[in-house]
């Protein structure tokens, strides 16, 4: 193989990696960001059900209070009763009485459709207030996560992009040149260099014309394939490489 395509495969290899370590450490903080707006529609939900459960637990006692108020009221009016001197102030008070009772009968319905609610609602509080709390530790758990990875993610990153200058500075500035076109201009984040196999490309599978390819084969010069501008090379199969080494 051509030893300017030997480092041209290699630094293929390490711009892939730092394609690769930008995207997450570009990704990560968006990851943690989803997460953390889960966490606040759940805590959001939770309030909201605590508010409810709140608002039930008031009205509650309003209705309470109301009884208690027309239970004092029906005292009054029985004792007021006793003292009437003519059936139709008596007819009277039994009819305020009646109203009371009936009031309180309302008040207590009330009451028993509240606690129905109120039910349900500690139900879901409880059971929420739980998981919110197993859920903030996780989500706390993947932040530190994310930001172990990332660091490690930005260390091996300077690493590569000081590994990419040094094979930078040993291949051929021509060939360096239209690797980087068309790495910037066509395959971004995508293999440049295809090999030849089969008398094709193995990028854009196009037949190879065949002295193109007994050219590519012999790795004297660096060819490019004629439909796709990708740098090409040959690797000998297995077997021809083992009997070479057994000659």
């Amino acid at each position: 193989m051509h030893q300017d395509i030997a480092a041209a495969l290699r630094l293929q290899a390490v711009d892939l990696r730092i394609a690769e370590l930008r995207r997450e450490i570009a990704t990560l903080p968006k990851q943690i960001a989803n997460i953390e707006r889960t966490l606040e529609s759940h805590i959001k939900r939770l309030e909201i059900d605590k508010a409810a459960l709140a608002a039930n637990q008031r009205e509650r006692k309003r209705h309470d209070a109301d009884i208690q108020t027309h239970q004092q009221k029906i005292s009054k009016l029985r004792d007021q009763m006793l003292q009437a001197k003519t059936n139709e102030q008596y007819r009277a008070f039994q009819h305020e009485i009646e109203f009371c009772e009936q009031a309180i009968r309302k008040a207590e319905d009330h009451i028993l459709d509240l606690m129905g609610e109120s039910e349900s609602l500690e139900k879901n509080v409880g059971a929420a207030e739980v998981a919110l709390a197993a859920e903030k530790k996780l989500v706390e758990s993947e932040k530190v996560k994310a930001k172990q990875r990332s660091d490690a993610d930005k260390v091996e990153l300077q690493k590569s992009e000081a590994e990419r200058a040094s094979i930078c500075s040993g291949i051929d500035k021509a060939l360096l040149a239209n690797y980087d076109r068309l790495r910037t201009r066509y395959y971004k984040d995508g293999d440049i260099i295809a090999v030849a196999k089969d008398g094709m490309c193995g990028a854009c599978m196009m037949l190879l014309r065949p002295q193109f390819y007994q050219d590519v084969k012999k790795s004297e010069q660096v060819h490019y394939c004629e439909n796709c501008r990708r740098i090409m090379y040959y690797e000998e199969p297995a077997a021809d490489v083992q009997a070479q080494m057994d000659a």
